[in-house]
């Protein structure tokens, strides 16, 4: 029962990120990002949570949508996955895209934090 409990949390922190990618709300995204998180994009490049909060902070990129189609949550103690699949939509440096990708997020919780993401890789399908 426990874990059952413990997945329905990660499942609402997973849809808490995802209202704060939409708002770019930095607040809760250095809430949500742990401080050693790594997170790989669909460019193949690795980035840290100041990477991720400062596209965010200046409005390198704006999420105007998301439009989640499927989300999987597994838990194992204090160590959770999620997998995403979704339409994202926005700006990056202010040009136009469109796109489905696919997040694997990686999270760990903590009594002190809740759930955090540790490490992350995105694809676009």
């Amino acid at each position: 029962m426990e874990d059952e409990v413990r997945a329905e949390e990660l499942r609402r922190a997973e849809r808490r990120l995802q209202a704060a990618q939409l708002a770019s709300d930095v607040a809760s995204l250095d809430l949500l990002l742990d401080e050693r998180l790594i997170f790989t994009g669909p460019d193949g490049n690795r980035y840290t949570k100041q990477d991720d909060l400062q596209v965010h902070r200046t409005g390198k990129q704006v999420i105007t949508s998301i439009r989640e189609q499927e989300l999987t949550v597994l838990v194992a103690g204090e160590t959770g996955v999620t997998w995403f699949l979704g339409v994202l939509e926005g700006t990056i440096a202010g040009a136009p895209f469109k796109a489905q990708m696919r997040y694997t997020r990686t999270w760990i919780c903590d009594d002190r934090h809740g759930w955090r993401i540790i490490a992350a890789h995105a694809g676009m399908t």
